[in-house]
């Protein structure tokens, strides 16, 4: 009975082993690639990107996609910067402003709220909502979503200014090519 257990968990281990190296979460390494003294084996990791440091020190992490070269988020940004944010997420692909009022009418504000569905530059890449807050003298308010033209002009103007920076971007990613030479053989000719 006793040799029966121990043969039940020795095949056990044995599986779960196997189980673990055909995950791929167990994988031998060499040692020739990874130095003996452990302060150089802390730096190498944390230069490649696979490790962390508490409290301070050199902060190196991943390589990370900036926002600044998607031009919807840009143009997005652009549109609303007159208005508190109070969040934008990047990896997530929305965009929330905080309550806004001019300084005309403080009774009445608007939120915006813009998600990204798609980074390609058309007409069904946004879904842009606007709440409204109508307050009275109480500060008795009333909120609902705004159903309106306001959303197609933002919209419009959001896409307006991708398109631009889009434009731009490519335009600058052109590579210089020189004057081209029309002529005669080898004497060259004129430019154009």
């Amino acid at each position: 009975m006793k040799y029966k257990k121990t043969f039940v968990a020795s095949i056990l281990l044995l599986s779960f082993l196997y189980f673990l190296n055909s995950c791929g979460i167990y994988r031998p390494v060499s040692a020739k690639e990874y130095p003996p003294d452990p302060a150089k084996r802390v730096a190498k990791n944390i230069e490649e990107g696979r490790g962390f440091r508490l409290m301070g020190g050199d902060k190196k992490g991943g390589t990370f996609d900036f926002a600044s070269s998607n031009e919807l988020w840009r143009a997005s940004l652009d549109t609303i910067d007159f208005m508190p944010l109070a969040s934008a997420n990047y990896s997530g692909g929305i965009i929330i402003t905080d309550w806004y009022s001019d300084e005309g009418n403080s009774n009445e504000s608007i939120k915006i709220i813009i998600r990204f569905l798609t980074n390609e530059i058309r007409s069904d890449a946004l879904e842009i909502k606007i709440f409204k807050k109508d307050c009275d003298t109480n500060q008795n308010c009333s909120m609902y979503e705004e159903q309106g033209e306001i959303n197609l002009e933002i919209k419009k103007s959001i896409l307006k200014k991708a398109a631009l920076y889009e434009r731009q971007k490519r335009k600058n990613n052109k590579k210089y090519k020189g004057p081209t030479f029309e002529g005669k053989g080898k004497e060259g000719g004129g430019l154009f």
